[in-house]
């Protein structure tokens, strides 16, 4: 009897499981019946005093195939943007500006701090402060931050910071929902919403990130006894803790400038530093990757770090879990694409990650089509849109007539292309006579097909119309020189 009751009991265990797997699976399906794509734009700005934030609509299809969601940081000169940290990681590109940001890990050491003769003097006693480590930011830089790891940005610079920020919700770091959220350790983040509820109607903004920036920060739930107890400071202290009277939003302005203790690092020598790590290679022993030491910063914005380049077409540059380590934690890569006039990335498409691109600069005719074999994309993708590119859909990319640049976050630490023409294409690798026999061509036709396009993923322009190479290191000879891609 015993033995009956356990099998019943086991055989509704496996059915239970049965069931919510085939719901999770219809609901996964259910979100990645895309049958159109459209460019997006933001759909709701959040404006503080030193800055804004602007969503793309989490609640797009897109979005919600890829389980990411995308929003865009301008913190003005001398900005700060609040420590902070998400229930998911975050891989980010700098776009405009330069600055310096620190990421907190409880346990982390202090590594940096001031040296007797940096020492002030407060009311009369010395104060030597210490902190984790900062590190610089500047135009093309991809930044990885991790999940509920705390982080902080500042605006050193003279004009706009702008950085494009992906989202991973779907990550396996995340534990709770589908929905990302940020918990701000400082301000009052819900000043910047009431400034802005009515413009949100105008963008239609997104009730999620509504909802994320309509509270205060951690500090405001908890009661001011216990944080005086637990910071040993008055209560006046404790209370300034919540930041309840903080009008200022989640980027603020610093009059004076942030005086912090960080080492000088000059232009030349970050150009140096990046000619070493490119001319040698990366000095990796398996020690230096560790939380607290772990790089997560890498500039792919240098034409001499292109993982493709063609100086009549363009570059593509990676940065993925064997250039960042990090990224293997994070699950995420990116990539970083030039196209010259009217050039072309050949149709391709990702094997293992889906691709949410944004427009840096400039603009691109892009198609993608789906396993039907139907396009649910043609259009003209321009500067500040992005789209999201699932998963071995096939895509092709062909610059305007001011050529096109672009960032592509991949949901996977080393995203993989194949390509559908070119030296490494599916089709090159197709025996004649299974190309003659599939597409009813002959042979002739067949070996044209197959051969024509010498280069692997970056086509230069075959219009007779004037093209653009873009910006070249030395001298190119358009007569003998020869393409790298």
């Amino acid at each position: 009897m015993a033995t009956t009751w356990f099998s019943f009991f086991l055989s509704f265990l496996l059915l239970l499981h049965g069931n919510f797997a085939q719901q999770r699976y219809q609901q996964q399906q259910g979100q990645c019946q895309i049958n159109r794509l459209n460019p997006q734009e933001p759909s709701f700005r959040m404006q503080a005093e030193a800055g804004v934030t602007e969503f793309f609509d989490t609640n797009n299809q897109q979005f919600q195939c890829a389980g990411v969601s995308l929003f865009r940081h301008v913190i003005q000169s001398r900005g700060l943007f609040l420590p902070s940290y998400t229930n998911s990681p975050l891989l980010a590109y700098v776009v405009q500006g330069r600055g310096f940001y620190g990421i907190m890990n409880s346990g982390c050491p202090e590594t940096f701090q001031s040296s007797q003769q940096t020492q002030q003097r407060i009311r009369g006693r010395r104060f030597q402060d210490r902190h984790q480590k900062i590190e610089q930011f500047r135009q093309g830089d991809i930044m990885a931050f991790p999940a509920g790891a705390a982080h902080w940005l500042y605006n050193e610079g003279n004009e706009e910071v702008v950085l494009v920020v992906l989202e991973d919700a779907s990550n396996n770091a995340n534990q709770l929902d589908q929905t990302s959220r940020r918990f701000f350790i400082a301000g009052n983040p819900q000043q910047g919403q009431q400034q802005q509820q009515q413009q949100g109607r105008q963008y239609g903004g997104s009730t999620m990130r509504r909802e994320q920036f309509r509270s205060g920060n951690v500090f405001n739930g908890f009661d001011i006894e216990v944080l005086s107890e637990a910071f040993g400071v008055d209560r006046e202290t404790a209370r300034r803790l919540q930041g309840q009277d903080d009008m200022r939003g989640h980027i603020v302005s610093v009059q004076e400038g942030l005086r912090v203790i960080r080492p000088p690092f000059s232009q030349e020598q970050e150009e140096q530093q990046e000619q070493g790590q490119y001319g040698r290679g990366p000095m990796i022993n398996g020690i230096e990757e560790t939380i607290c030491t772990a790089k997560v910063r890498e500039n792919i914005d240098n034409p001499a770090r292109a993982d493709i380049y063609n100086p009549r077409a363009g570059r593509l540059s990676t940065v993925n879990r064997f250039t960042l380590p990090i990224l293997s934690f994070l699950r995420l890569s990116a990539a970083r694409g030039v196209l010259y006039r009217n050039s072309m990335m050949a149709p391709h498409w990702y094997k293992n990650a889906h691709s949410i691109i944004y427009i840096t600069r400039g603009e691109s005719r892009i198609q993608i089509v789906d396993h039907r074999g139907q396009a649910v994309l043609d259009d003209q993708v321009r500067e500040g849109q992005c789209l999201v590119v699932p998963q071995n859909y096939a895509i092709v990319k062909q610059a305007g007539n001011e050529g096109c640049e672009w960032i592509a976050f991949n949901t996977n630490d080393n995203a993989m292309i194949n390509t559908l023409s070119g030296r490494t294409s599916a089709i090159r690798g197709l025996p004649l006579d299974v190309i003659a026999n599939a597409y009813q061509i002959s042979r002739d036709e067949a070996r044209r097909l197959k051969f024509n396009r010498d280069e692997t993923l970056i086509f230069r322009s075959t219009r007779r119309s004037p093209r653009s190479y873009g910006r070249v290191i030395g001298l190119v000879d358009e007569a003998n020189s020869t393409s790298i891609a």
